[in-house]
């Protein structure tokens, strides 16, 4: 287990300090001791055996040597008294005795392997064969051999040597006894040499390893407690070397890495809420393509140009309208040549009511950006503005001129009847009405757009408001045969304005109501929350408007047909302010046309947890 930490603090230049602690484990010591002592103890055993091998091999050289010299004497004995050619082997007796050695055994071996004298055996005409004895035939490979065996005309062990000549082997033999085996054994004082110098260097290990591994075992344990807790510098007391130097050097460039990464994280965290309060989508993606960011919009805007309520940003490149960002961010990745500017593809696409604006930019490290734009309101405010004295007037002027034509009338004409008169009075009061309807209107929509702090915002149930708006419009619903279908779950609160709710809520479905026609089916749906927003659908199989109209159903004053909605007494300004509303809320809206017919209103206005 590793012991507790002391802390430690960055100063500004990015220097700490320590407090030095006792280290809860040496199990780097003691494995580097182990391997240490493993290699010395393989050496000094290859070593010891090699010199123990060498030895045993000088002390067996020593004793062929000397029995070499003892049958080159009974060679020289026997060719100098012509033995062999008389026969008289037992003549060798008298130098046997001769020789310092105890029990000594030669034999006389005949080329085809017949023993012709041994001074162990009275009757050696009846010994075996010893063509194939190991000594001889080793002696007859390499002129000498050698052989520790047992005997089977003695039935003891002997070493033997055997030597061959030109007409015969001569073979001399010692008993295999303690006094052999003693003179063969290779002396212990080299082992015992060795042995002490083994202590020598065991302890001299002990105490490298010692030193050597504490700067390592720091080491190791800094690595353990910055990966447990990367938010603080551990604290050390490093050894005064150079592995206690690059410990200290690691320690301060982590210190650095920490105060860097916390700088790196207030940028980003600048970076999320920039980005959550644009007005514009923005998404990143990596070289493989898969999403690093997106903020809300990014989402929104991509479910419009998509028309598909459940795409996300990570299935961006499935739609069509993206292919030209595709296409060019492979063009960037095929390409490598290193550019000075900026790749970038800039396009332009409308999807039902709205234009977007399309940009990707491409890094240097091949990830990249894609900017969604939403351009509608600018193209509408220019038209806006433009039109916007002229409606005005014009709208001001058909309900002006219809009331001072009847009260003109009323005035020149005192020989009009009572049930005129009062036909007349009727019709203008309608149009003052009107009138007032569409002065409300006006400075309903220029304090949503100049006083947004005038609305004080509340948590509202849209469920339980849809129902409330409903029983308002239950005559004219029952009048035409229209269905409601209130989608909306029981628990979707909206953070805002209740009236300005209200408003956007009672102006789509009055607008429904007085335009879709007879036996329709009006729906409202919650179909997604995300970011923060919950998304609407607002639609009715109606009959709908036709395409061409679609990108104009926001602005003020339009209408697809100006007569028949004079005739249901709309002021030309309800879709205008059910889309500045949503805008206040910092929502957005859409219009596009159903598959069943009629007209589909995709917005999103705050969540809250209520």
């Amino acid at each position: 287990m590793l012991s507790k930490f002391a802390e430690s603090n960055l100063s500004l230049n990015g220097r700490f300090s320590v407090k030095s602690f006792p280290m809860a484990t040496n199990r780097f010591r003691n494995k580097l001791f182990l391997y240490y002592s493993i290699l010395f103890i393989v050496f000094a055993g290859v070593t010891i055996g090699n010199q123990f091998y060498r030895e045993k091999q000088s002390r067996i050289t020593s004793l062929n040597t000397s029995l070499d010299d003892i049958v080159n004497i009974a060679h020289t004995f026997i060719e100098r008294n012509n033995i062999r050619e008389t026969g008289k082997f037992t003549l060798v007796d008298s130098i046997v005795l001769l020789f310092p050695q105890p029990e000594l055994r030669i034999t006389i071996i005949d080329k085809d392997g017949t023993v012709l004298y041994d001074n162990f055996v009275n009757d050696w005409g009846t010994m075996e064969n010893h063509f194939n004895r190991p000594e001889i035939i080793e002696a007859r490979l390499e002129h000498t051999g050698s052989a520790v065996r047992r005997s089977g005309s003695t039935g003891k062990t002997h070493y033997y040597y055997a030597k061959t000549y030109d007409h015969f082997y001569l073979r001399a033999a010692l008993i295999y006894d303690i006094r052999t085996i003693k003179l063969l054994k290779a002396g212990t004082g080299y082992i015992i040499a060795m042995a002490a110098l083994f202590m020598i260097v065991w302890a001299v290990i002990l105490i490298i390893s010692e030193k050597f591994s504490r700067s390592v075992t720091l080491l190791k344990d800094f690595a353990i407690e910055t990966g447990k807790n990367r938010n603080r510098l551990p604290g050390y007391t490093f050894p005064d070397n150079e592995l206690g130097t690059i410990g200290r050097e690691i320690t301060q460039i982590y210190g650095n890495l920490l105060k860097t990464r916390d700088e790196l994280s207030v940028e980003r965290e600048k970076l999320f809420s920039h980005l959550s309060v644009l007005n514009e989508g923005v998404a990143f993606y990596s070289f493989e393509k898969e999403l690093i960011l997106a903020n809300q919009h990014f989402s929104q805007y991509l479910t419009i140009i998509s028309d598909d309520l459940n795409v996300t940003p990570n299935d961006l490149f499935l739609v069509k309208e993206f292919e030209p960002v595709g296409n060019f961010f492979k063009a960037q990745v095929a390409d490598n040549k290193i550019a000075f500017d900026v790749p970038m593809i800039e396009y332009q696409i409308t999807a039902g009511a709205k234009y977007f604006s399309i940009r990707c930019i491409v890094f240097a490290d091949k990830s990249f950006e894609v900017i969604i734009s939403d351009i509608t309101r600018a193209e509408k405010n220019k038209r806006v503005k433009q039109q916007m004295t002229s409606n005005i007037a014009h709208e001001l002027k058909t309900p002006l001129t219809s009331i001072l034509g009847y009260l003109e009338t009323l005035l020149e004409h005192d020989s009009i009847d009572q049930d005129k008169r009062k036909e007349f009075l009727s019709k203008a009061t309608i149009q003052a009405n009107r009138l007032a309807d569409l002065v409300n209107d006006l400075v309903t929509l220029n304090k949503i757009e100049e006083a947004n702090g005038a609305y004080s915002f509340e948590v509202v149930n849209i469920k339980s408001l849809i129902r409330e708006i409903a029983e308002n419009f239950s005559f004219s619903m029952k009048n035409r045969n229209i269905i409601l279908l209130n989608e909306v779950v029981d628990d979707v609160y909206v953070k805002g304005s209740r009236s300005l709710i209200m408003s956007i809520f009672q102006n789509l479905l009055e607008n429904a109501v007085n335009y879709s026609g007879t036996n329709t089916t009006i729906k409202i749906v919650r179909f997604k929350s995300d970011s923060g927003f919950h998304y609407f659908s607002f639609s009715d199989n109606g009959e709908g408007v036709p395409p061409e109209h679609l990108n104009r159903l926001f602005e003020r004053f339009y209408r697809v047909d100006s007569g028949r909605s004079r005739k249901e007494g709309g002021t030309g300004l309800g879709l205008a302010i059910v889309k500045n509303a949503i805008l206040l809320h910092k929502g957005d809206i859409s219009v596009r046309p159903c598959s069943t017919g009629g007209l589909e209103f995709i917005f999103l206005l705050p969540e809250s947890s209520h």
